[in-house]
């Protein structure tokens, strides 16, 4: 049979058209597939042969879908001292957060899409607190399980984050309180992920390596998640988001590698940031320090080329760029890559940052909403980049900038004063 010009991004027919066989709806993973793939192109004359080495970006059309996004993730109760610490304050402001939902709520909030978050939460005050603050979000829980409480916490519990925000030479710092949390235990099996891809509709589907870690459920979960999305046409981001906490007690950096290698084949756009893609995926960048003191712009391209050449799938890949010089005064620029080019987000040098928390997930959300709007990648990054610097000027885990606001900082390096 003869080969000619294949586009990995659709695995379904792709599959059909090499064996004949329905098997798309049994596809463990599109790294079987490329090494299929790279096994039949090696036993044929190579001339008849070219694979691309990035999949295309299709991103469906709004009319008949009820989602432009739907996030899977925990939603946490973040506990925020203030301009105090954690371990001396006698005051807490509450906020709702965590990585996957974040993305969702800026996406709502500041850009005006319609957005969903799948998670769970157990049925308490605490819940009702953390859903009170998600109305506010404006994203729909129409896919939130309530998990009967058994009054103490022993079963099931609501995920709370301790994060004080950082001053000058002392870092930010966060203490998650996190374990057994409703979140935590969701199974392969209790999602309808028909009914939200298939009846209702999602453009795209974000999720990432904070739910991943979890439980040992949460990346099948995940994968589940991933392949209902993918035979849908969803589109599928992931942000590696490498916590070393939530690792540690469970194979450390080795286990989250085996984890999100597992799961990248599955992805169209994946996300990180200065260290993700080396801690969570296994990728060196050359020339950078523990520290990340140096942030070099063609080492993480030569990093994003060998992640493209092991993962043909993605058609994404992006990055923020953070050297924090004090946890208020960071430099913070991105990096995208996209149909072999990249595109780079102006470097913000010397960046004040009220709170850096919620800073990458902007980010995320913002070159999203590019994506999903129709733009170039150029201005997809730079909205990224604006979005997520603007986020850093206010307290909480979400955004407060307006669209407006972003579009003005995207323009224009100066804050001016606007009445």
């Amino acid at each position: 049979m003869p080969f000619t010009r294949f586009n990995l991004g659709n695995s379904a027919g792709f599959l059909d058209q090499i064996s004949g066989h329905r098997v798309a709806n049994h596809l463990e993973s599109l790294r079987f597939l490329t090494e299929k793939v790279a096994h039949s192109c090696w036993v044929r004359d190579r001339r008849e042969c070219k694979i691309d080495l990035m999949a295309n970006l299709n991103i469906k059309p709004r009319n008949g879908c009820k989602w432009d996004l739907v996030s899977l993730g925990e939603v946490m109760l973040r506990l925020d001292p203030g301009d105090e610490r954690v371990a001396t304050t006698r005051y807490f402001r509450v906020w709702e957060g965590g990585g996957e939902y974040n993305v969702a709520r800026g996406l709502r909030r500041c850009f005006g899409l319609e957005t969903a978050i799948v998670t769970a939460l157990a049925e308490n005050p605490v819940g009702r607190l953390v859903e009170d603050l998600m109305l506010q979000g404006g994203v729909s829980q129409k896919y939130v399980r309530w998990v009967p409480y058994d009054g103490v916490g022993r079963a099931v519990r609501n995920g709370l984050n301790f994060t004080e925000r950082g001053f000058g030479i002392r870092a930010a710092l966060g203490c998650s309180d996190r374990g057994h949390s409703a979140a935590s235990q969701l199974k392969p099996g209790q999602i309808d992920w028909q009914e939200i891809f298939t009846k209702d509709g999602a453009r795209w589907f974000h999720t990432g390596g904070i739910f991943c870690a979890l439980s040992e459920t949460t990346p099948e979960v995940a994968l589940e998640a991933m392949q209902a999305a993918k035979q849908s046409g969803t589109t599928v981001s992931y942000d590696l988001n490498y916590r070393a906490s939530l690792w540690k007690s469970i194979g450390g950096k080795a286990k989250a590698q085996e984890v999100n290698r597992r799961l990248a084949p599955f992805v169209d756009v994946m996300l990180g940031n200065e260290e993700d893609f080396t801690a969570a995926l296994g990728f060196s960048v050359a020339g950078l320090d523990e520290q990340h003191s140096t942030l070099e712009a063609s080492g993480f391209k030569k990093m994003i080329a060998e992640v493209v050449k092991q993962y043909p799938s993605m058609a994404v890949i992006a990055t923020t760029l953070r050297h924090a010089k004090t946890a208020t005064r960071n430099d913070w620029g991105a990096l995208c890559y996209h149909d072999g080019k990249f595109y780079e987000a102006p470097t913000r040098m010397d960046l004040e940052v009220y709170d850096r928390v919620g800073g990458g997930d902007s980010f995320a959300s913002g070159l999203i909403y590019g994506f999903l709007s129709g733009k170039d990648p150029q201005w997809s990054v730079k909205c990224g980049a604006a979005h997520g610097a603007l986020a850093m000027t206010t307290p909480g885990d979400t955004t407060m900038a307006t669209l407006a606001e972003v579009l003005q900082a995207m323009s224009s390096k100066t804050a001016r004063i606007e009445r």
